[in-house]
C-alpha cells in the first residue's frame, strides 16, 4: 500500500459534557496539528497517490470551515462532544466527500481509504482510518 501524508493545523474552541473530562467541561481552545493520508494499493497513471497540492489545499478548506470556531455553537455538533477522535473523523468524512466530488482530481478517484490524525500535543494524538 502507497501513502502520501499532508499537514496543517487548526485551533478550535469547545467544551464537554461528562464528568469524565473534569476540568475540560468548561469553554477551552485547543490547536491540532492534522496529518491527513491517503492511501491506495497502485500509483495511479502519473505514478503519484494523490496531487500532493490538492490534498494540501483541500486540506486546508476542510479545516478552514472549523478553525477560529467555538464548535459548541456550531450546528453540525449540537449535542456532541467534539473530542480529538470525533474532529478526526469529522475531517476525514469531509475529505471523503470531496475525494468523491472530484476535488482531488480524477486520479484521486483510485484512492482505497484516508487517515486522518489529531496531535493535541507531542505526546497525544487521535487517528480516525476509512475506506473510500
Amino acid at each position: 500500500m502507497f501513502s502520501v501524508t499532508v499537514r496543517d493545523h487548526m485551533m478550535i474552541a469547545h467544551s464537554f459534557r461528562g464528568e469524565v473530562f473534569g476540568p475540560a467541561q468548561r469553554l477551552h481552545g485547543a490547536t491540532f496539528v492534522v496529518d491527513a493520508t491517503f492511501r491506495r494499493a497502485d500509483l495511479d497513471a502519473d505514478g503519484i497517490v494523490v496531487d500532493i497540492g490538492r490534498a494540501t489545499d483541500q486540506l486546508r478548506a476542510v479545516l478552514g470551515e472549523l478553525t477560529y470556531r467555538n464548535l459548541d455553537d456550531e450546528p453540525a455538533f449540537a449535542g456532541v462532544n467534539t473530542t480529538t477522535e470525533v474532529l478526526a473523523r469529522t475531517v476525514a468524512d469531509r475529505l471523503a466527500e470531496r475525494v468523491h466530488a472530484g476535488d482531488l482530481g480524477e486520479g484521486a478517484r483510485g484512492l482505497a481509504g484516508i487517515t486522518v490524525t489529531l496531535h493535541e500535543s507531542h505526546v497525544a494524538w487521535a487517528s480516525y482510518e476509512r475506506p473510500l
